[in-house]
């Protein structure tokens, strides 16, 4: 018998509303023509009613939140077939749906209710190649917050969630590090289902314009290959007419550059940190719809079940190519030798756009008196704009034939496990030739972003050499479907690696050191047998002046320079093996 998903403190909390919910699945969003969203625990109650009624919909607990409830997923299956391994034995596309990841943007979550209800109870139908699988509210710490007054530039509904987590962490920039709960149990998730398409629900803000809803799309070049030549030919297109055909005019996500977007903008290249930057790495066509804030609530959430429908119908016309072209490219990037880990936008590369705006000007601010934006809704305008839609890669690396991760990063190694990265652990002690990274240079932010002061500009050198690795250290192959992930997080010059995040800070600061009075006679000492480290001190001091006059920089010269130095400072501890060569003792 199917489990029924029961939480009591859930229960507790809508005892007053679940007696005409039994008899009713008529949602608050419906009930109150638009104007109001599903609490969240009014959204689980919901998703219960509908497991225990229908035999095609089932609700699973899949993992902890930072805000002590468990992350929901839901499952829409017509065969009443709910395990994924089985489900793509079938030959099922799987569609997942993210919904409340800012939960002051619920647009997904009201229209999520209704389009699983409307699957259900026959008002509409789900193509029988196609799996939905559904998060019903990802931010739940944010959707307990609920308040009238967040988010006072968009236009209903009356009350909803705030944008931050239950430790005020913004959830769509936590996909590649996972401080949450919340990212690591969507990993899980996400390496459960293995997705052919993600669909991550959004409202925009920003500029005033006629569009109900814009699509942020992974970017096609990011993507490469045939599924980048796909996304950009074929799927977007798709979408793009099934939304017009349901009397919606879809735009790119408007990010826009000048003041106002009839100047243009360029596509989003959305890094791994973004939900559908994530989901690239493992070859899922991602999407972050956003509708638009000032379009009213009923409106907004309308329009996301009309996408919604349209990925369906897309999906399911085109289910062997989706999984041809996945398979392929799962395959091809086992041996790929290159991967970019840097994008810069195109600027000799555009496409026009049908653009539907509003004309804006300049007035005095009431507040300051100086001149402020607006836009003029009693002058709407069509013209068509510059996209800027190729971005160019960067900072390719070479693919080495595999890692090697001590054990005492755990907390390296925990991400890895929790995204299914296949590795295994040394059975002895085991020297073995590698490529080792030295930190050269890098810059730190002065303020923390999402909880990291993060690194960029990262500057290495590599040296060569036998290393000596404990049992139980990691030996991690580049010849898995998670490649691209582990280039993208263990590279330290990447924007969004491990480095970056502050994952291997400690070795950024020496642990050793030495009295100076001490260090002086073992440094001449050492000098005497080295006759060409004293032919470099002695060049350094010719070409560097504040360099002759300083005698501690000149003893750390030679500390740096000799075997006493600590070997672990500025050494990265992901070691590149670029061909295998052990050497076991």
């Amino acid at each position: 018998m199917k489990k029924i998903i029961r939480t009591a403190a859930l229960l507790a909390l809508c005892c007053s509303w679940l007696p005409t919910a039994a008899q009713d699945l008529t949602t608050r969003f419906e009930k109150t023509q638009g104007q109001e969203t599903a609490t969240y625990e009014e959204c689980i109650a919901y998703y219960q009613q509908l497991d225990k009624r229908f035999p095609q919909i089932s609700m699973r607990e899949m993992g902890p939140t930072d805000a002590g409830f468990p992350l929901h997923l839901v499952i829409y299956s017509p065969s009443g077939d709910f395990n994924f391994a089985s489900l793509r034995k079938k030959n099922k596309r799987i569609i997942l749906i993210n919904n409340g990841i800012h939960s002051g943007e619920p647009d997904g979550i009201d229209a999520s209710m209704m389009l699983l209800r409307d699957l259900a109870l026959g008002k509409k139908k789900l193509p029988d190649n196609i799996i939905l699988a559904v998060i019903p509210v990802y931010n739940i710490g944010g959707a307990l917050n609920r308040s009238t007054n967040y988010r006072v530039d968009q236009n209903g509904p009356a009350a909803f969630g705030s944008r931050g987590n239950a430790r005020n962490y913004d959830l769509n920039r936590d996909f590649i590090k996972a401080d949450s709960r919340n990212a690591r149990s969507f990993q899980q998730i996400y390496q459960l289902t293995d997705p052919d398409v993600f669909v991550d629900n959004h409202v925009s803000n920003g500029a005033d314009y006629q569009h109900v809803m814009t699509l942020l799309s992974t970017e096609h070049n990011k993507m490469g290959g045939a599924m980048g030549n796909f996304l950009h030919d074929e799927f977007e297109p798709g979408i793009y007419q099934l939304m017009k055909e349901k009397g919606y005019d879809l735009v790119p996500y408007v990010n826009h550059f000048g003041e106002t977007p009839e100047n243009g903008w360029i596509t989003y290249a959305d890094g791994p940190r973004y939900s559908s930057g994530y989901t690239t790495l493992f070859h899922t066509f991602g999407f972050v719809p956003e509708t638009h804030m000032l379009k009213p609530y009923p409106q907004r959430v309308q329009a996301t079940y009309a996408l919604m429908e349209s990925f369906i119908s897309f999906v399911s016309t085109h289910s062997e190519q989706i999984k041809t072209l996945r398979a392929e490219t799962k395959e091809k990037e086992k041996t790929q030798t290159y991967f970019p880990l840097e994008w810069k936008e195109d600027t000799t590369h555009f496409s026009y756009i049908n653009f539907k705006g509003y004309a804006a000007g300049h007035k005095p601010s009431e507040i300051s008196g100086e001149p402020r934006l607006y836009y003029d809704r009693t002058k709407p305008f069509e013209k068509q704009v510059k996209f800027y839609d190729h971005v160019l890669a960067r900072n390719e690396i070479q693919r080495p034939e595999a890692y090697v991760i001590p054990q005492g990063w755990w907390n390296v190694l925990d991400l890895l496990k929790n995204n299914n990265v296949q590795m295994r652990r040394f059975t002895q002690d085991t020297t073995i030739y590698v490529e080792t990274y030295h930190i050269d240079d890098y810059k730190t932010s002065p303020r923390p972003y999402e909880g990291h002061y993060i690194h960029s500009d990262v500057k290495v050198s590599v040296t060569k050499d036998t290393m000596h690795f404990r049992k139980g250290d990691y030996y991690i192959p580049m010849n898995q479907v998670a490649n691209r992930y582990l280039i993208e997080t263990l590279e330290p010059t990447g924007g969004d690696s491990f480095f970056a995040w502050n994952f291997f800070d400690p070795i950024l600061a020496r642990k050793e050191g030495y009295s100076h009075y001490v260090f002086e006679d073992i440094a001449a000492e050492y000098l005497k047998s080295n006759p060409a480290l004293q032919e470099q001190l002695k060049q350094k001091r010719a070409t560097d002046s504040t360099f002759a006059k300083s005698g501690d920089a000149q003893l750390r010269f030679v500390y740096e320079h000799s075997p006493y130095a600590e070997p672990g400072y500025l050494r990265y501890p992901v070691f590149r093996i670029a061909r295998v060569k052990a050497l076991y003792k």
